[in-house]
């Protein structure tokens, strides 16, 4: 009797903890963020993400992405929300129900990098106007050519200048990262379009600078969307829209505005803005 009562009790303690482990497994939550790579390179994530699990308990797997393909990604269902910086395509998704509401959330620069020695001596403040230097030149220009928010930014300037079928014979498209264009830019002394924030966070500059910076056509805005469980019923909409309330909330744009690498802020909050 005393060995019957002894496997009862051992019996239910075993269940007792498989009930709490399950528990412990059925609140453990997860979504996932398509992103883009300038977030992910600057290493804003890295410093907000994890203020953001402390606030809710969720995780958030990033794949970061070009804008576009972020976008694609959401698209096919295949994330619960969407962190970019191409407004357009951004308000495009938004009209294709893919998402019922845009965010404006945060905001920085692109710079247009180059040697220091600055051969086609196109430093100043006008995007347009560097642009028509380097197509006269034939210069050296690193394009990402990867449907990126900073792709399709400099796909824009070029618009702008009339250039967008004669950006000149250096003209050369990778299909990449930030990073990797960076990269390659700093060991071929190419010029090359960047997002402030991975710039600032790039360590292998050799001797690459920024040369055109504060032209208001440069202006890089962020946006954050939550999926739309219409289109995709297995979204995780409520985590998700847990996510943006909080990188909306004033507690998420101060963690935004507390990012900074070499004492210099790199996001600057704007939600509610309406940009």
């Amino acid at each position: 009797m005393k060995t019957c009562t002894l496997n009862r009790r051992a019996a239910a303690v075993t269940l007792a903890l498989l009930a709490l482990a399950g528990g412990v497994s059925a609140q453990a939550q997860s979504i996932v963020m398509s992103s883009t790579t300038s977030t992910e390179q600057s290493g804003l994530f890295a410093h907000l993400l994890p203020a953001f699990k402390q606030a809710s308990g969720i995780d958030i797997k990033v794949v970061a992405l070009g804008t576009g393909q972020a976008l694609d990604m959401a698209r096919r269902g295949d994330a619960d929300v969407v962190f970019v910086h191409d407004q357009p395509a951004e308000e495009k998704f938004v009209a294709e129900g893919f998402a019922t509401q845009r965010h404006p959330v945060m905001y920085n620069d692109f710079v247009l990098i180059g040697p220091k020695a600055d051969p086609v001596t196109i430093k100043g403040r006008d995007i347009v106007a560097a642009l028509k230097k380097l197509a006269s030149a034939n210069a050296a220009f690193i394009s990402r050519g990867d449907k990126s928010g900073t792709h399709a930014a400099e796909l824009r300037f070029w618009k702008l200048a009339d250039l967008s079928d004669k950006k000149g014979s250096g003209y050369k498209e990778c299909g990449c990262g930030m990073g990797p264009a960076l990269n390659m830019a700093a060991a071929s002394g190419a010029y090359v379009l960047a997002d402030r924030g991975t710039w600032l966070n790039f360590k292998n500059r050799a001797d690459l600078a920024v040369l055109v910076e504060g032209d208001q056509r440069l202006f890089n805005q962020y946006g954050v969307m939550a999926v739309n469980p219409a289109k995709h019923p297995h979204v995780k909409v409520a985590e998700a829209q847990k996510f943006v309330d909080w990188v909306l909330s004033p507690t998420g744009q101060g963690v935004i505005a507390s990012y900074k690498i070499g004492g210099e802020q790199v996001f600057f909050p704007n939600a509610g803005s309406g940009k």
